[in-house]
């Protein structure tokens, strides 16, 4: 992935607790300003057939230049064998909520 500016990562947890651990250590680690949890429902391939159910989404808002630590960050805690994770940079913002990234992310 090229670097950008600002991006929100991705990943799933199959449990609400998890999901908001996981959001913990982030937000502590100062690797996002915020992370947003919310139920989902998927559907997925998963070993040539098709599988599904109910999984917690984590949207973390960061800098594009801590995405690969995030992302190793992820991996690291996640329990998953494949588990998502997504970077999807962020074109435009307001100002004062990518400043608030800037001021709330890193050293």
């Amino acid at each position: 992935m090229t670097t950008c500016e600002y991006a929100v990562v991705t990943t799933t947890h199959d449990a609400e607790d998890k999901a908001h651990a996981l959001a913990a250590a982030v937000i502590e680690g100062r690797l996002a300003a915020c992370a947003q949890i919310y139920p989902v429902t998927s559907v997925y391939r998963w070993r040539g057939r098709v599988a599904g159910g109910r999984e917690w989404r984590v949207d973390f808002k960061t800098r594009g230049d801590l995405v690969a630590e995030l992302t190793a960050l992820i991996r690291e805690r996640h329990d998953y064998d494949t588990p998502e994770i997504v970077a999807v940079p962020v074109l435009s913002g307001s100002p004062e909520y990518l400043t608030w990234i800037t001021d709330e992310t890193g050293s």
